[in-house]
């Protein structure tokens, strides 16, 4: 049995934990990123450990599929990005003269009732400070690279994340083991269940919701380029990446599939598209995708997730973010033993 001075120095490891996360957040992130890594690798690592390679060997190759991976992701993805946002850009004045042609017949009325909307001035306004969008972004760009502080900011990170990564790969076992060797024998077995049964939550959580996250990015770029939209690739990849909370990709989504289809069609069977493509989506998410690679055994409500992202990002940032949801699938696993000791205890029973 844990004893309640036990319990007292969990409690305090853990807000210890806590504050020193909130301390060094603003370092924290390549090497939240390279852990997050390095835990998604570890299983194949110890999979390819098991065909008679040596750790180091297995750490190699998983980490050169990794990072040909990554860099192929970002070699496709910038360019076509970087086309979808000249898209956007380019379809703007086009968008304000359909808006100033619905607008233009509601304008009478408020002519009427004394106040005058000039039309014109407005979308000279508009237009004008979103063609400077672009002159402002070139010119920060421009400011970023000539400060050497930000420069070799953003080179160390990206150098720091792929040696972080390959460290903790090759050195993970080893660092579970440490962390063992250092728990109290009375409790290590009580523990280990844990470690065990939280892994379990995590592994199917991690891995199968961003196999989900990636499925639907696919279905949805895939759908919205079939219906004619532009801006599919941009679209259908924002809304799969951010569909880790639940409804809130679908939203997002719709939302802006359904301006980009009005804007670049003016017609309802492209709005009327756009919609089957996120409603197929939904589907395969909920019938298929979700109840395959995720399961049941998380446990998280969706209100619960939208609550953990939420305040993840407000109190720890973007490192927050990501620590959000695992931290929660802990949680909800320690809370079910922490429930079932209550129905468990005399103080229920009586």
């Amino acid at each position: 049995m844990i004893t309640d001075s036990q319990k007292w120095l969990v409690l305090a490891g853990i807000v210890l934990t806590g504050w020193l996360i909130f301390l060094l957040r603003p370092v924290l992130m390549p090497f939240m990123v390279a852990a997050l890594l390095a835990y998604l690798g570890d299983p194949l690592v110890d999979r390819l450990e098991l065909r008679k390679l040596s750790r180091t060997t297995s750490v190699l190759v998983v980490f050169i599929a990794m990072f040909f991976i990554g860099l192929l992701m970002l070699l496709v993805m910038i360019p076509v990005m970087e086309q979808q946002i000249v898209t956007l850009v380019n379809s703007v004045p086009k968008a304000m003269n359909m808006l100033r042609e619905q607008v233009a017949v509601h304008a009478s009325r408020l002519n009427e009732w004394g106040l005058a909307v000039d039309l014109d001035a407005i979308q000279e306004t508009i237009t004008s400070h979103w063609q400077e969008i672009g002159v402002v972004a070139t010119d920060l760009l421009r400011q970023l690279t000539r400060s050497g502080q930000v420069v070799l900011g953003w080179v160390a990170y990206l150098l720091l994340v792929p040696v972080v990564t390959f460290y903790l790969l090759r050195d993970w076992d080893l660092l579970v083991a440490r962390i063992d060797d250092l728990l109290p024998r009375r409790i290590e077995p009580t523990v280990r269940r844990l470690a065990v049964e939280c892994d379990q939550v995590l592994a199917e959580f991690l891995r199968g919701q961003l196999t989900v996250m990636l499925a639907l990015a696919a279905v949805y770029i895939v759908g919205l380029w079939v219906v004619g939209l532009d801006l599919a690739f941009a679209i259908g990849l924002i809304a799969g990446l951010v569909s880790f909370v639940p409804y809130l990709g679908v939203i997002i989504g719709v939302v802006l599939a359904a301006l980009a289809a009005i804007v670049q069609y003016h017609d309802v069977i492209h709005l009327v598209g756009a919609l089957v493509v996120f409603g197929i989506g939904q589907v395969l998410e909920g019938m298929v995708l979700s109840p395959l690679l995720v399961g049941d055994r998380i446990g998280l409500h969706p209100v619960a997730v939208m609550f953990a992202v939420m305040a993840g990002g407000q109190l720890f940032g973007f490192v927050g973010v990501l620590l959000a949801l695992p931290v929660a699938a802990v949680i909800v696993v320690l809370l079910r033993h922490v429930h079932q000791g209550y129905l468990d205890s005399d103080l229920y029973k009586v």
